[in-house]
């Protein structure tokens, strides 16, 4: 049995041991043995196969289904076998569901290999730093997938030893319990972890890291009202300790425009604490990142258009709904919401360029081309680098098939969208996942880092901690430095939409901070719980979190029922976790009442 075990984590290394960094694409493969196992390479090499447990999430519709769809800021796009399930909380969301079993599955592998790893490191002759390194690296890995499973599914089985035996009797162990092993675990990590790694070491975890994870660990726990975490009168204190750790001490700073986040030629940036590495080179970069799909209307069939690398393939996984486009943000004066979407596609492909020509639906003329307006007829409408498609939020007042919409978008050069145009097919693009940097047109295995951590999130964490103490003043303080980014700087040139939809003044050049910045007051006569989950939308959106904010805060069936009218039939209480897995359930022997080993609603 042992060496059936020993065969499969070797397996494990394997497919591994391959990333952008140099750690990631060492290959010891003909060394490898039950007592290299044990060696300074060996456990290099086992660190490094149990960081390819955390790329699981983006390598296909993964973790952005469990955390994105069916929350109150993302709704199913045209295509995808998702949106019964975990948008619209049907039938299909239960026990056989693929994506749950393949988390579970993935995530307990994970941790078994981490623990099998633990357990060598412990009795290794490796210099003590190296062990504790090491050490605090496995434990680091541990507590993520622990705490994705514990958000995710609530009661899990917490399993801490490394065995080589085959075990059927795993039961679920309290809610409270896997947070206090988590913690644990981190608090361990912070101390073991290097303040920084070299540039060769890039994506690997740190102690300001663990810190960022362990203050939202804490933040989590601490949240629950209602909800039975283990949370204790400290864990705000807690939160703000670790979190400031980072703020404070961290060599991280914040990018200083917004926009610069989602540039793939800025990976890695002094914002990022934490992200997921993937390579160029696809023998090693297994399924890769694949985010980058699921963000895309249609674009590629209008005119003047066809799909190319930069602009991506169009999954229509995902569409904002109308909370985001009209309720979320200051959209005048708050910067992330145009900068978080694309609203403008420039005309790759001449053959289908349109030409100015009359209209005309059921016989009835609707249009004629204008040479006052430039509009002459048989002439182009754009050239190729011009724009071919244009969407707004604007609302016009007409109906999408109305004679009157008609006669407004024929007047366009380009294809326009204003709002009651949009559709599951025809949307703004949430821009932060695409990967312009792959090989092909179809490639879908991009090499997109996956940023888990940054520094922008760990303001809010600490904000939240402070607000929920009654610190509004420090609430504001951390608060309004993600705010004076998140506004229009002085100089910087606003986006059109400014103007022309907002109401804005085409030569301000001034920045717009002060229409945005927080005060303390404020935030201690409002909901403030509610204020800081919408800041969270704002700052965060798209950015695989949105359900695990939801059920952290108790607010997921309220808001995802008020706003994502399509699961508002369906949704129950109950859907704040998820159903355990059926293939787990089958494994055990013995096993209890199905009220034990399922969640509620789900039997």
């Amino acid at each position: 049995m042992k060496k059936i075990n020993i065969f499969l984590l070797m397996v494990g290394l394997l497919l591994g041991t391959a990333g952008c960094a140099d750690w990631l694409s060492e290959d010891e493969a003909p060394k490898m043995t039950y007592d290299y196992y044990g060696t300074e390479q060996g456990v290099d090499a086992a660190v490094a196969a149990a960081y390819s447990f955390l790329r699981w999430g983006c390598g296909g519709e993964r973790y952005d289904v469990l955390t994105e769809l069916g929350t109150d800021l993302f709704t199913a796009g045209s295509d995808g076998n998702n949106k019964t399930s975990f948008n619209g909380y049907g039938t299909q969301l239960n026990p056989e569901n693929s994506i749950l079993s393949e988390l579970w599955e993935n995530h307990y592998k994970g941790i078994s290999d981490a623990n099998i790893a633990m357990d060598q490191i412990r009795q290794s002759d490796m210099s003590e730093s190296k062990k504790m390194t090491s050490l605090g690296e496995m434990l680091f890995i541990r507590s993520f997938l622990y705490f994705e499973l514990v958000q995710q599914f609530g009661k899990v089985p917490l399993v801490t030893e490394g065995s080589f035996e085959i075990r059927t009797d795993f039961k679920r162990a309290a809610i409270a319990d896997i947070y206090k092993q988590i913690i644990t675990d981190l608090r361990t990590a912070v101390e073991y972890l290097p303040e920084k790694v070299d540039e060769s070491q890039k994506g690997k975890a740190t102690s300001y890291a663990a810190s960022h994870l362990l203050a939202k660990v804490y933040l989590t726990r601490g949240s629950a009202v209602t909800d039975v975490r283990g949370q204790q009168t400290t864990d705000m204190d807690s939160v703000l300790y670790f979190a400031e750790n980072v703020i404070k001490n961290s060599p991280y700073r914040l990018q200083k425009n917004f926009a610069d986040l989602w540039d793939i030629n800025n990976m890695g940036n002094s914002e990022v604490i934490f992200a997921v590495q993937f390579t160029s080179n696809p023998i090693f970069n297994e399924d890769g990142n694949t985010f980058h799909l699921y963000w895309l209307p249609v674009y590629d069939d209008e005119a003047g258009m066809e799909r190319d690398i930069f602009y991506g393939r169009p999954y229509k996984r995902y569409c904002p709904t109308d909370k985001v486009l009209f309720n979320l943000y200051d959209r005048k004066n708050d910067s992330r919401f145009y900068k978080s979407f694309r609203w403008a596609y420039m005309s790759n492909y001449a053959k289908t360029i349109p030409i100015w020509e009359q209209l005309e639906d059921k016989g009835e003329i609707y249009f004629t081309p204008d040479p006052s307006k430039g509009q002459i007829a048989g002439k182009k409408k754009f050239e190729v680098g011009d724009t071919a498609i244009y969407y707004t939020i604007e609302k016009t007042g007409f109906k999408k098939n109305s004679i009157e919409m008609k006669k407004l978008r024929a007047n366009k050069s380009y294809t326009y969208y204003p709002y009651e145009v949009h559709d599951s097919k025809h949307y703004p693009t949430l821009i932060k996942h695409m990967a312009p940097n792959r090989s092909s047109v179809a490639e879908k295995a991009s090499s997109r880092e996956w940023v888990r951590m940054r520094l922008g999130e760990t303001y809010l964490i600490a904000a939240e901690a402070a607000g929920r103490k009654g610190d509004f003043d420090l609430a504001a303080q951390y608060i309004n430095v993600i705010r004076e980014r998140a506004a229009w700087a002085d100089g910087e040139t606003k986006t059109a939409q400014y103007w022309e939809v907002e109401g804005g003044d085409i030569n301000d050049m001034n920045s717009t901070y002060d229409d945005i910045k927080v005060t303390a007051a404020e935030l201690s006569t409002g909901d403030f719980v509610s204020f800081m989950l919408d800041e969270r939308g704002r700052e965060l959106l798209g950015e695989i979190c949105r359900w695990e904010d939801l059920v952290r805060t108790e607010k997921f069936y309220e808001w995802v029922k008020k706003y994502n009218s399509e699961a508002e039939a369906a949704i129950k209480p109950y859907h704040k976790l998820r159903p355990i897995p059926q293939t787990h359930i089958d494994r055990l022997d013995p096993v209890g009442p199905i009220e034990e080993e399922q969640n509620e609603g789900y039997y």
